[in-house]
């Protein structure tokens, strides 16, 4: 446990240094990302850019450096675009932030507006402070480069339009003149003398006018009225240059020859040019953008992307090659029956507090909502009102009902709010803005689309430089289209195969939900040409003797016009894959066949990429070619992942936190310098050759095999592959959100821990390790978990040795005696450290060390201060015993299963039935158990808890870890302490724990279905497995042998009888529970008066026996506690081995004694988990507070607005 200490602190410090050498984190905010704006098209150039033969020299590096800046402004473009697709950004922050397509038109680079806000209006103010020299002015303007770019830009694009409006020679004049002069102060240095700069903000409003009625021409046709305005727009602009600003331009309008007015002839051919109007907008920007655009974007998931993807440019990695040159790769991608799209129905559908998931999303993301509305809705107001009349005459309908078909009256209609109506008529467009926010699979098949998207823009540049260097090929000179060409290279370059395992079914089935699911994967083709969906196709046919029997294929199909599949191959299997193996690695097997290429991507179905990401897979592609890893090449790329699940709840926010840092820090240390990284489920890229030709990506034997793609990198490594990790690119990637579902996922990554930790993999490369790498490999998987389990298995053994002591009364002599006292303080300084590792602050370094670096450590202090304050602490000690558990369970009796975790919003309420089911016996029984304990330390240990000062912080890490492994799924769940649902929860419970086991009930339905599935393992398990059981059962009955001697009415007798007596009373007792069984299976139904006469005997005779004892014997109240806290357990030990020994007692008797026995302990353990939740739901802060916890602050607030008018609107009103 030590070295997994030293572990951590080790990966921290050496994570943290190889992230700051790889210059991580060194664009981390919006003003970091400004500061170094001018170098990113540099940085581009060094590494997204391909060299071409025919590279220009030395002289002709200006011109390469101005191909380069229109280069990145062609990709920074598109990022931005894909940011306003996926309405993360506003149109009016889109304009802020694009780089003008007419990049190269003036002297000074055109940067983006965002970048120049507010200069223009900054340069006025300080040219209207300067009056004395140009040095000063020029001095000034250049403090700050971008403003010097704002003004050089400005002016020359103003002359730009200027020329291009003016339609006649002498105007032109008029023009020219003003500009020579200009130029003549400038060069003289008497601009400051020669012109009024105080008056240039009265020229701003005049071109600011100017734009404005040039920007509002349609370009059909010319508009006389609009024509005249600017003609005395330009008009006055000239009379202001010439008379207030000019000091000497008086004589420049003067024309003896002019026959016309000024600016009566005006050519406005070039507003139908859209590059022309592009620097009209953008100059309007530039004259009219008074506030800083420092907090643009607003979006937070916006302005991450913007910042890393700016910052991986500056990072090493190898240069890219051109498309035509680089490795061909695939994406694969299995799927089952997650969620495809979400439905209508499923948007709209409540949960009980009147909460619908398109409510929940627009909470979390008001601001997207905001941008997608604007998105969406009709830019002139002739479409928007042709639109709002479709809208009206459709909801006139409305008032239709199911049972009358009849329509409503007008004037019984609810008033119509016509945004409401307008959301409603789009809301095919509203489902897919829905679904890009969950985990679906739309949302990844989009993403990794944007690799095609991005190889297209890039085969776009590569031909444009080949061009530019005149090494054009003959394939354009033939006459085909050129983007023909682009989507052809891109398709041979790129494949994307979805192996949707059930798709076969789905589309033949009759169930609703799963023929939605088969026509949205059909839609996604149809979206997607070059889509592939892969599956197993079930045929039955009749054999050579006549029978019928089941054949299965492996099928390809493509979408082919706008509602049809075609299959393209068809391959048949020998049998049905997931009969022999694991589910998802069968999956990915029986599709693997149909991908191409020499890599292959592996994406799960909650994964998500982004188009600025694409743009660097040629890069990471060249990775496989490189030699500096080591004597091998690699053969699996490793990338690292971005959570986007952690703006959903406080839990969602631990588990992004915890993932984050594996996923970089952990993974980076992993594979340099220990060498020891292997495959995780992550988007690591495989050397797909030497994959498939060493068993390929998958291992899927069944039940060994339940963390398959750990096993892939075992492969991997063990055949002389090398695994590497990459963190210049990055994919997305959706973690559980609730505390089940977190639960389930670790308990599922425990099984397969476990069952690691049971393979020969394991054995083989421990053996083929030098001892280094092997420590290294094993406190980096199994090892983590074993600790863990040693960890609370150390807790065990101190409390049990403790109760030994308190009980034996040993302890009063050992603290008497000082040579065992000098002994004791070492052990009492370990178990300190100990409780801290249990608290897990340790293992929370490298998380504060990868948020530090990236975001900056005040910032990772602040975020660990609150994540305290959200009880993060509580959740990570309750996940160390799920861990625990069933990493123990599958290391003693194996039988890991896969557990499916699903990937919804967790809005809703798990009831308290639920709960129980979930964690009695992972952390319910235990957490009592150590209560237990503990409770006896308060009751017999007292010389110890005055004998150390460390007591106090030994045993509140244990109290600590008792509350969180027993309140902690409570604390949690959503809703957990409002009085109705603590109602309704209890009925519920006591519902269930009544119903009866039979044919077809679940355990959702009964206990005594449930109780028997708890123990499915015991009955496939090993006699020797069964006989530990046993042995470890017998501690509890340690309180009983140690708490009857210390009874009052035993008298201080040690004799061997009292204890005797104490297992009298104990069979009494269970003799006594039994008959009131018999009796209620008897006499309960036909003849209630014996059962009741029953029941009233025995309750005498225990009233007669207790008063006896109370008056003759010497028993106490205490003595009554006490022998409840000392015969509990020994219940528990006797239920324990019942089950153990279950396949010899099931048809005697005994059975039915065992099950009732089961279920008095459960109903017990239930009832002291529900009274602390009862009491606190008494109090209504306490749930508010809850709420506050778990969402956050614009959610609680949109929680209660639903629940205060939940009762007021009608159930199909749009949220």
């Amino acid at each position: 446990m030590d070295t997994q200490i030293w572990y951590a602190i080790f990966s921290t410090v050496c994570g943290g240094v190889n992230g700051a050498f790889s210059r991580l984190g060194e664009i981390r905010t919006l003003g970091m990302l400004r500061s170094r704006f001018e170098a990113i098209p540099k940085a581009f150039g060094k590494n997204l850019v391909p060299t071409h033969r025919g590279e220009p020299k030395r002289h002709e590096q200006d011109d390469r450096t101005s191909l380069m800046e229109k280069k990145f402004s062609y990709i920074w473009n598109a990022f931005i675009s894909s940011l306003r697709e996926e309405d993360l950004i506003s149109n009016s922050e889109r304009d802020l932030l694009v780089v003008p397509s007419s990049v190269g038109d003036t002297s000074v680079t055109q940067w983006p507006p965002f970048l120049l806000a507010s200069k223009i209006p900054m340069a006025l103010d300080i040219a209207k402070s300067v009056k004395k020299r140009d040095e000063e002015l020029l001095r000034r303007i250049k403090q700050d480069p971008y403003t010097y770019y704002a003004v050089i830009e400005c002016y020359e694009t103003l002359l730009d339009i200027l020329y291009s409006l003016i339609a006649e020679t002498s105007d032109m004049k008029v023009v020219d003149r003003i500009r020579e002069s200009l130029e003549e102060s400038i060069h003289n240095q008497s601009l400051v003398r020669d012109f009024r700069l105080d008056e240039l903000h009265l020229l701003s409003d005049k071109f600011n006018k100017l734009l404005s009625l040039l920007l509002e021409i349609e370009q059909e046709g010319n508009d006389t009225a609009k024509m005249t305005q600017i003609a005395n727009l330009l008009q006055d602009t000239m009379e202001i240059i010439t008379q207030d600003i000019m000091k000497n331009g008086q004589g420049i309008l003067k024309d003896e020859n002019r026959e016309s007015q000024l600016f009566a002839n005006i050519n406005l051919e070039s507003i139908k040019d859209e590059a022309w109007r592009e620097k009209c907008v953008r100059l309007r920007l530039l004259l009219t953008t008074k506030e800083s655009a420092i907090y643009v974007p607003i979006n937070l998931e916006a302005r991450r992307r913007m910042t890393f993807f700016a910052n991986s440019l500056f990072m090493k990695m190898p240069r890219a090659p051109q498309v035509s040159s680089m490795m061909s790769f695939s994406v694969l991608t299995p799927y089952f029956k997650e969620e495809v799209l979400f439905s209508a129905e499923d948007l709209h559908k409540k949960n009980e507090d009147g909460i619908s998931i398109l409510f929940y999303l627009q909470k979390i993301y008001p601001d997207e909502w905001k941008n997608f509305f604007e998105r969406i809705r009709p830019k002139d107001e002739e479409s928007r009102k042709s639109m709002m009349d479709e809208i009206s005459r459709w909801a006139s309908y409305r008032g239709q009902t199911a049972k009358t078909g009849k329509v409503t009256n007008s004037t019984e209609r609810p008033k119509l709010d016509p945004k409401d109506e307008f959301l409603k008529a789009r809301m095919e467009d509203i489902s897919l803005w829905a679904s890009y926010r969950g985990q679906t699979l739309t949302r990844t098949v989009r993403g990794m689309m944007y690799y095609r998207r991005a190889l297209e823009i890039q085969c776009i540049q590569d031909k444009n430089a080949k061009l530019d260097h005149q090494r054009t090929n003959s394939s354009y000179q033939d006459g085909e289209s050129v983007a023909d060409m682009d989507l052809a290279i891109a398709d041979i370059k790129f494949t994307y195969v979805v192996s949707c395992q059930v798709y076969g079914m789905q589309k033949v089935s009759k169930d609703a939900k799963e023929k939605a699911r088969y026509l949205n994967i059909l839609n996604l083709m149809m979206m997607y040409p070059s889509l592939r969906i892969a599956y197993i196709d079930e045929v039955e046919a009749p054999n050579k003797d006549g029978m019928t029997e089941k054949t299965y294929y492996s099928v390809l199909v493509k979408g082919v016009g706008d509602k049809y599949d075609e299959e393209i191959y068809r391959i048949k299997l020998p049998g049905k894959p997931t009969n022999i193996g694991e589910g998802k690695p069968e999956n990915q097997n029986h599709a693997i066949i149909f991908t191409r290429g020499e890599a292959l991507q592996v994406i799960d179905m909650n994964q998500d990429n982004y188009l600025e990401e694409a743009f660097k897979m040629r890069n990471v592609l060249e990775e496989f070619e490189s030699t500096k890893y080591g004597k091998s090449k690699p053969t699996i790329l490793g990338l690292r992942e971005h959570i986007f699940t952690g703006s959903v709840s406080s839990l969602a926010w631990f588990m992004s936190n915890q993932e984050t840092s594996f996923v970089t820090i952990g993974q980076r240390v992993l594979a340099n310098p220990l060498k020891v990284r292997f495959h995780y489920g992550h988007p690591d890229i495989f050397d797909r050759l030497f994959h498939i030709t060493r068993g390929g990506i998958s291992k899927a034997s069944k039940t060994i095999n339940l963390s398959e793609d750990i096993f892939s990198g075992f492969n991997s490594t063990m055949r002389g592959g090398n695994i590497t990790h990459h963190e210049y690119m990055q994919v997305g990637k959706g973690r559980d959100v609730g505390m089940n579902q977190i639960s389930s996922f670790e308990a599922k990554v425990a099984n397969g821990n476990g069952e690691q930790t049971l393979s020969r993999d394991i054995y083989r490369l421990g053996r083929r390790f030098d001892f280094y790498r092997m420590l290294s490999f094993y406190f980096t998987t199994v090892g983590f978990y074993f600790s863990s389990m040693v960890t609370v298995l150390t807790v065990y053994v101190f409390l049990y040795g403790r109760l030994y002591l308190v009980l034996s009364g040993l302890e009063k002599s050992i603290l008497l005696d000082p040579r065992i006292q000098e002994n004791i303080e070492p052990l009492q300084n370990v178990l300190a450290s100990q409780s801290v590792f249990q608290l897990g602050l340790l293992l929370v370094l490298p998380m504060v060390m990868e948020v530090g670096l990236e975001k900056g450590f005040r910032t990772a202090l602040g975020e660990f201060i609150i994540m305290q304050l959200q009880l993060a602490s509580v959740f990570f000690t309750f996940q160390l015993g799920t861990k625990t558990h069933y990493y123990g369970r599958t290391i003693l009796h194996g039988g890991a299963k896969y557990i499916p975790t699903g990937r919804g919003f967790v809005v809703y309420h798990a009831k308290f039935a639920e709960n129980y089911r979930m964690y009695s016996r992972s952390h319910f029984v235990k957490g009592l158990e150590l209560l237990i304990l503990l409770v006896v330390y308060l009751a017999y240990g007292r010389s110890y808890r005055t004998s150390s000062s460390l007591y106090l912080f030994v045993t509140f890490s244990i109290w600590f870890m008792v509350a969180s492994w027993l309140f902690a799924p409570f604390i949690f769940n959503p809703s957990c302490f409002e009085w109705q649902k603590t109602v309704d929860d209890w009925t519920d419970w006591r519902k269930w724990m009544g119903n009866r086991g039979g044919i077809g009930m679940s355990g959702e339905q009964s206990w005594e279905a449930w109780w028997r599935s708890e123990q499915a393992h015991l009955r496939k398990t090993s006699v020797r497995a069964l006989i530990l059981e046993i042995l470890m059962s017998l501690r509890f009955l340690i309180y009983q042998y140690g708490i009857v001697y210390h009874l009052k009415i035993a008298r201080h007798s040690t004799s061997i009888l009292v204890y005797g007596l104490s297992w009298l009373v104990m069979l009494t007792v269970l003799v006594v529970l039994k008959m009131v069984s018999i009796g209620r299976q008897k006499f309960g139904t036909d003849l209630q008066l014996m059962f009741r006469i029953l029941k009233g005997i025995l309750f005498l005779g225990f009233v007669t026996v207790m008063a006896v004892l109370f008056a003759i014997g010497g028993l106490t109240i205490t003595d009554v506690l006490a022998c409840t806290l000392g015969f509990l357990p020994t219940g528990w030990c006797i239920l324990l081995i019942g089950q153990a020994c279950a396949p010899m007692i099931e048809r005697t008797m005994l059975w039915d004694s065992i099950q009732e026995l089961g279920r008095a302990y459960d109903n017990i353990m239930g009832l002291i988990l529900f009274l602390p939740i009862g009491f606190l739901s008494w109090f209504p802060f306490v749930s508010e507070f809850q709420t506050r916890l778990l969402f956050n602050q614009a959610f609680s607030r949109g929680l209660q607005i639903s629940r205060i008018l939940a009762g007021q609107k009608d159930i199909g009103e749009f949220e």
